[in-house]
This record gives C-alpha cells, structure tokens and sequence, in this order.
C-alpha cells in the first residue's frame, strides 16, 4: 500500500483514490507525520478517511498507509490514573515531548501504556491448565485501590504450555503461551488491543437490582440510577452540568470513575485534572484518582477525536468491567460528540435532518448508551456499566434533536434548569421535568438495605411537590392570602422539602455526602412535621377551639430548625433524628398552650 497518495483535504477528511484494499474501519497512517485516521467510506474509486490529528500543512500527494487492523484501544497495566486524549494517547507524555499546546501536535509518537515500566505481576495460571475468553492468568496492583486482572482476550481458548514465574514483567512481556485447538501457540503478555467500536462480548445480561449510590439526595431519594443503568443530565449553560457531574464522579459507589470530557472547554478540563489529583476518595481515604481514568478532548483538540473519545471511553469501561468491576462513565458532553457527528457529516456532503444533524445520529446515541448494563463477565462475575451522559442543548431547549434522541434511550432524566441554578439551588434538578424508570425495580433493595417504608415516603413527598406547583397557579393569580390553612401548609412544607432536602451543599462536611440512612430518616422528620401539623390546624371535631394557625406554629421557628437538620445532624448519627420528632410534638403542644415566644433554638435534645 505503499503507493497510496492523499488526493484531497477538507479539515479532518482525507480521500484517497483508487484504493479498494483499504476496509472499514480500518486504522491508517495518513502523511509523512504518519496522522492517525479511520476510515469511513470505501467505493472502486474513492475511499474516506477520517483523521484524528490536526490536518494543518498536510498536502496531496503524502503517502496513506494503511495495518490492516480497526483502530484499537490498548488495554492493560497503567491505564487507572492516566489521562488520554480522544484515541488513547498519554496526555502527560505528550506534554513532556511537545509542550502543553497539545492540539497543535500532530503524529506525536507515544503508545498508550508505558512500555518500560516494571509491574510486580502474580501469574496465577500452570502449565497444563485450560483456559478460555475472560479467564484470569495473572494479576498485579495497580494502584492500592485497584487490582489489574489480565484475561485471556475474547475468542480464543486453550491449553497452557509456559507459565512464567511471579515477578517483574513490563506489559509487552510474554507471560503466558497457549496452546490453541489447532495446535499453533497464542502469546499473552499483560496488554491486549481491542477495537473501540465493537462492544466486547459477556456470558449474558443481568437484571437491575441495585442502586448507584451517590450521597445526592435528589438523585437517591427522588430519581435513583441503578447499577448498569443510564442517565442523560441535560441543561443549558451555566446550569451545573459539569458540577454535578463532578459530584457524582467523587461520591458514587462505582469501583471505578472513567470521565471523558468531549469537547468541553479547556479552562473546565483542567478544573477536572487539577481537582481530582487533589481529591481524597472518601472510601478508602487514598487519592481519588486511583480509580479513575480521564479522557481529555477538549473543543480546540482535533473535532474527529472527539467523536471517537466517547467510544474510547466506554472500551476502557468494558475492559475493568470484565474483571469484575462497577465502572461508571461521565460524558461530558455527548451534544459536543453529535456536533462532531454533524460537522464531520457536512464535510462527506451527507444530507442533513434535524437542525443538520446525521440522519443516523440516533442510532449512533443508541450504541453508545446500549454498552451500559449489568453482566454476567466471561469469567462468571457479577459487573456493572453506569453511562451517565450530559447533554447541553443551545438556549436549553429540550426539543433539539441530541436531547430527545437521548431521552428515547436513557431511563434517567435529570434536567436541569436555570431558574433554579441561578437562586444557587444545587443540584439544579428540576423535580417536575426529571424522572426515573428504576424506582419501581430497584424498591426491593430499598426495602431490604434502607428500609419498608422508603419508597412510600419518597412517593409522599413527591406527591407535595406535585401539589404545590397546582397550587402556585392559583398563587400567581390571586395571592396566597385566599388560601386555607391546610394549601399554605402544603406550599410550606413543599418549600421546606426543597431547600431542607433536595438542595445540597457540596463544600459541607455533612452535606456533600449523605447516606441513605439519613436520607431516610431526613424524609421521615418532614413528613412528621407536615402531618403533626396538619392535625394540629385542622383541631378535632369535638374542640374546635383546640385548633392552631398556621402562622402562629411558623412564628416558632420550628420548620427552619426542620430545615438546619442536614447540617446540624452527623451522617453517622441517625438516631438523634428521634429527638425532632419530640421536638415537634413539644413545639405545638406550647403553641397550643400560648407559650411559642419563650422557645429556644434547638440543638438535637428536646
């Protein structure tokens, strides 16, 4: 293939003519700088490629050369803490060959693992054994939070015929040789390569039954994700996406975080790096990024990489997966994704459809978002994929085509709205517009690990919720002064639920982390108020004039003490939430007698 030339370049798209032994999907060294490319369309007389580096001073004439293999992502030992561009080049060894204006760097020589690195290897395999796709045949720490598993590669099987001794091996070094059924011998070192758009297979799918616990009470309590399970985060900017992603990416139960920033702004890319190799991981108390992976493809880094970034992304996902891990994936964000689509579209002259969009950008949505799900790994564990995607529509209107397509494939919705980030109310979930599909299959776990009633008391609060946004129209045009005692107090409680509990302090002790336990009982205190009070205006049939006014238990201050709870109560001292209740009981009984002002703050103990 050596006489293969570049005929023609439009920004990230090369053609060559005359070349019918170049396939899909096939990777290609494009020019003398040998650029990384794909390609993408074949016919008898033009064949596309895609490419992945900045086209800049690339000419016709440059010799294409093509391997004969897809492009591949290289999995094994140094892939946990590292952080890749959008085709698994190590960012920070292209920082020491070239500089940190890296989008200008093109065909920069880095492999995506260290090849000269020792890794202290425990070889778990013996000679004579047979082994196939996803068996274990060595392991080695590769950080203290993570064991590496290496596995035989998916569709080959055999007998072993050398296993090497425990010790000191860099990823290239062959460690294991099988012996196939047709009698050749397979190497395996501790790295394999896999094509990033082929999901890698599994023994078979599993159904949900656990939640992805985050420590946000909107996203635990009121709109839980399960494990293997997908969300879209859709807003408009400025509205939190990237914080709640953040968030999520610190506090989730995931054994390991992959964060692919496709397309953001550099200036939030680097908040990411930098914040995240500050960060101390609140399980285990070591450095956060030893279970996590980033992947940087930032807006001014070739636009074809940030279409492959994702794909990237969720190959790693798998690879961890399959030893046995609960992976969960940021995307950030997937509009920039099919807005690479889009522009690498008009460039090949496809026509259009929604707003310019591919016509088969839905599809392309569905295959990323599909790879989620809980397994059964070749080597017989139980493992999980969470696609948690944002999306950030112009103008935030929900109606375009990337945040609808998404929301025909994800069970999570979380939107988020302005109005709501711009009172400072984080996370900015809107609790009329968001929704999720897993409540209802995740209310076993519920009820066996938190608790009977859990469910029923998330169902009662958004019930208030739904009750006040009826209420507010009326509010809106005649005031509030029409409305009984019992309206006023679902519109109170309603404004105590969302600035009590839905609102979370991410730089509180106490708050930017909270476990279902408290959650739980922060529900049940609420609802105990709403319903103590609710008896107490209403009075009883026989003594009317037992009856209270609301504003008079409001004048007690006792729904902002309600309200201080998340603060003011440890995470890991439910059972001072007992001492509230007492409180309640203790505040209306005074207000009943006339004694309310003579009241003092409270500090847990009635």
């Amino acid at each position: 293939m050596d006489d293969l030339k570049v005929f023609s370049v439009n920004g990230p798209v090369v053609t060559v003519l005359n070349a019918p032994e170049l396939q899909m999907m096939e990777l290609v060294y494009v020019g003398n700088k040998r650029l990384v490319g794909e390609v993408i369309a074949t016919s008898r007389e033009k064949t596309t490629i895609q490419v992945y580096e900045e086209t800049t001073g690339l000419t016709p004439g440059e010799a294409v050369r093509g391997t004969g293999a897809p492009l591949s992502a290289q999995l094994g030992p140094g892939i946990v803490s590292n952080i890749f561009d959008g085709i698994e080049r190590p960012l920070r060894e292209l920082a020491r060959q070239s500089g940190a204006f890296i989008s200008v760097t093109a065909g920069a020589g880095a492999g995506s693992l260290d090849g000269a690195k020792l890794w202290d290897v425990k070889i778990t395999a013996r000679e004579g054994e047979s082994f196939s796709e996803g068996q274990i045949y060595a392991t080695c720490q590769e950080t203290q939070l993570i064991e590496h598993r290496m596995m035989v590669p998916p569709g080959i099987s055999g007998r072993i015929s050398y296993a090497a001794p425990s010790g000191s091996y860099r990823v290239n070094d062959v460690v294991v040789r099988l012996e196939l059924a047709d009698g050749s011998l397979k190497d395996l070192t501790l790295c394999q390569n896999w094509p990033i758009r082929t999901p890698r297979p599994v023994r078979g799918q599993i159904p949900i039954s656990m939640p992805l616990i985050t420590g946000q009470r909107v996203v635990d309590s009121v709109f839980p994700i399960a494990k293997g399970g997908t969300a879209a985060v859709p807003g408009g900017f400025g509205t939190g996406k990237t914080l709640t992603q953040h968030q999520l990416a610190k506090w989730c139960d995931a054994d390991i975080i992959v964060y692919v920033g496709c397309g953001e702004r550099g200036n939030e890319m680097t908040q990411v790096l930098e914040e995240f190799s500050e960060l101390e991981d609140p399980k285990s108390g070591r450095p956060l990024m030893e279970r996590t992976i980033l992947i940087a493809n930032t807006s001014n880094m070739p636009v074809a990489a940030r279409e492959a970034s994702i794909y990237t992304g969720v190959t790693l996902a798998e690879y961890f997966r399959d030893m046995g891990y609960h992976v969960a994936i940021m995307a950030d964000s997937t509009s920039r994704w099919a807005e690479a689509l889009r522009e690498i579209s008009g460039r090949l002259e496809e026509m259009p459809a929604d707003e310019g969009f591919p016509a088969y950008l839905s599809s392309r949505i569905s295959q990323f978002y599909e790879r989620a799900g809980m397994v059964a790994t070749m080597n017989e564990k139980e493992a999980s994929i969470s696609i948690i995607g944002a999306v950030s529509p112009q103008g935030a209107d929900f109606s375009e085509p990337v945040t609808q397509n998404t929301k025909r494939f994800v069970r999570c919705f979380w939107a988020l709205d302005k109005a709501l980030a711009y009172v400072r109310h984080y996370p900015a979930i809107n609790w009329m517009d968001s929704y999720s599909e897993y409540a209802e299959e995740l209310a076993d776990w519920y009820k066996r690990n938190v608790g009977p009633e859990f469910l029923t008391y998330r169902q009662e609060l958004m019930s208030i919720l739904n009750e006040e946004n009826k209420l507010m129209e009326i509010v809106k045009l005649i005031g509030s002064d029409v409305l009984p005692d019992d309206q006023k107090l679902i519109i109170e409680i309603a404004k105590l639920v969302r600035t009590g509990f839905l609102q979370q302090n991410a730089y509180h002790a106490e708050d930017a982390y909270v476990p279902l336990a408290k959650q739980l009982k922060m529900m049940e205190i609420i609802l105990y108020l709403y319903k103590s009070v609710k008896t107490a205006i209403a009075g009883t049939a026989e003594d009317q004039r037992s009856n209270l006014a609301l504003s008079e238990i409001m004048e007690t201050g006792i729904f902002y003490e309600i309200a201080k709870i998340k603060y003011e109560t440890p995470n890991d001292r439910p059972e001072l939430f007992d001492g509230y209740k007492q409180r309640i009981d203790h505040v209306l009984e005074i207000t009943k007698k006339g004694n309310a002002g003579n009241e003092h703050s409270f500090n847990g103990n009635p």
